[in-house]
C-alpha cells in the first residue's frame, strides 16, 4: 500500500527518470536548489523589511521617555507661572 512519505518520494523519482531521463536529474535538482536559495533570500529580505517597519521595544521606550520629558516641561512652565512675583 502506498502511503508513507518514502514510497511517494520513490515513485516521484522513478517517474522523473522515466519521463526526463537520467541525464536531466542533476539539472532538475540544481534548479530546485537555486529556487530554494532564492526563496530563502526573499524570505530574509521580507523579514528585514518587517523589522524596519515595526517599532522595537527601544523605539517604544524612547517615545515614552520623550512624552515624559514633554510632560515635565509643561509642569515646569505651569510652576513658573504660579510662582508669585517678588
Amino acid at each position: 500500500m502506498i502511503g508513507s512519505a518514502t514510497d511517494i518520494i520513490i515513485i516521484i523519482i522513478v517517474a522523473v527518470v522515466l519521463f526526463a531521463g537520467s541525464s536531466k536529474i542533476p539539472e532538475i535538482f540544481r534548479s530546485m536548489g537555486k529556487a530554494k536559495g532564492e526563496f530563502k533570500k526573499g524570505e530574509l529580505e521580507s523579514e528585514m523589511e518587517l523589522k524596519k517597519m515595526t517599532p522595537t521595544a527601544n523605539d517604544q521606550k524612547a517615545d515614552q521617555l520623550q512624552k515624559q520629558i514633554e510632560d515635565l516641561q509643561k509642569q515646569l512652565e505651569e510652576l513658573k507661572k504660579q510662582k508669585p512675583a517678588d
